[in-house]
């Protein structure tokens, strides 16, 4: 097969090198307390810098929006210190960054929020589990999240400029652009599913409305920095976190077709990376080509074999890989040169050191 995934591609404002994007991945490395980026993370992501396009761990617009211990966020001067010095690494490695945009919505955890309470569009359990740290033990374990709070009519607003600010600051702290993440159970796929949205006001009902949350983001996002600085994450097949919806894929391409008005410069599919989880079809992926003109970017258990044909086939223009960034930080060259893949440690995944985050080798360069 001939290889797709080396040619560079045209993304908005900037060239990718390659098609090999770096998928956002929560790793819990920030220094506390504050949740603030730091020289640690600053190493990790620059050792990943032949990456056509690294997209960031997700980071949290505000405090109401995490989710997560020592994950980062994009809300103060302190984060925007932080990831300065991550960005200006990846750039001195010459390397391309986007900044990914999270509001977690209802998967969370009472101990983030003053009131005990996540938000989201509706008090609908997600029946879900997110990763959080004892503040006696210093141990970190998998907590249930709490029934939510449904957002007040009037709250909406605020989020959606959350979202704004958070890709001036994104720009501010020196990134080439940023994703929203609409995707995998998040706020934004809350108030796209009927699942856990039963709003009854002008953001439920309808699909049209189900979409206008979405839509009224992304147009403050591009609004503030640009929509060839700007793309954004969905899952439309994921049904985990009580998020089934047989009306979503209908949703989906509707959504899309409203991203492409905006003009947002690629859709990232999310697509699941369990063992027996459903596929996306190819129809789906004609029909949102059919209605959406920009890059698509797709991830979830992607070899180079299966990247390599979805690109020749036509039904993507880049492939993020995740778990396989990890354990390789050279994973361009690994898979240009046919090298094997080292193996990640799954212990060392969310918080803890540089052990099993930067501490992975390149592979050897062969004598000549």
């Amino acid at each position: 097969m001939t290889e797709t995934l080396t040619p560079p591609i045209e993304l908005g404002h900037i060239t990718l090198p390659n098609r090999i994007a770096m998928a956002p991945m929560t790793r819990s490395r920030t220094t506390q307390p504050g949740n603030v980026p730091n020289a640690m993370m600053a190493e990790y992501y620059a050792q990943r810098a032949t990456a056509g396009l690294i997209i960031t761990e997700a980071t949290q617009i505000s405090q109401q929006g995490q989710g997560y211990s020592f994950t980062p966020g994009i809300y103060s001067d302190a984060h925007i210190a932080g990831w300065k010095i991550v960005t200006n690494a990846v750039h001195k490695a010459d390397g391309r960054i986007f900044l990914q945009l999270w509001h977690v919505g209802r998967m969370s955890h009472e101990s983030f929020h003053e009131d005990g309470k996540p938000v989201a569009p509706s008090a609908l359990s997600p029946d879900a589990q997110v990763w959080v740290v004892d503040a006696e033990t210093g141990i970190g374990g998998m907590a249930d999240s709490p029934v939510p709070r449904a957002l007040e009519t009037g709250e909406i607003a605020s989020v959606v400029n959350d979202f704004r600010q958070a890709a001036a600051n994104a720009i501010k702290a020196g990134f080439d652009g940023v994703e929203i993440h609409g995707a995998n159970g998040y706020l934004i796929d809350e108030f796209l599913r009927r699942s856990s949205n039963h709003r009854t006001d002008q953001y439920g009902g309808s699909q049209e409305n189900r979409i206008r949350f979405l839509v009224e983001v992304a147009e403050a996002v591009a609004g503030e920095i640009g929509a060839a600085r700007t793309g954004i994450r969905m899952s439309p097949y994921i049904t985990q976190r009580n998020m089934a919806d047989d009306e979503i894929i209908e949703v989906m391409l509707k959504a899309a077709k409203e991203l492409d008005r905006i003009g947002l410069i690629y859709i990232h599919l999310s697509e699941a990376d369990w063992d027996d989880a459903p596929q996306i079809p190819d129809q789906f992926r004609h029909d949102l080509r059919s209605v959406y003109s920009g890059a698509i970017i797709v991830a979830g258990k992607y070899t180079k074999e299966r990247g390599d044909k979805i690109l020749a086939d036509g039904l993507a223009d880049v492939v993020a890989f995740g778990r396989p960034f990890i354990a390789n930080p050279d994973l361009p060259r690994r898979f240009a040169e046919n090298l094997p893949l080292s193996a990640f440690d799954p212990d060392t995944l969310f918080g803890g050191t540089k052990t099993g985050y930067s501490t992975y080798p390149a592979a050897a360069v062969a004598a000549s």
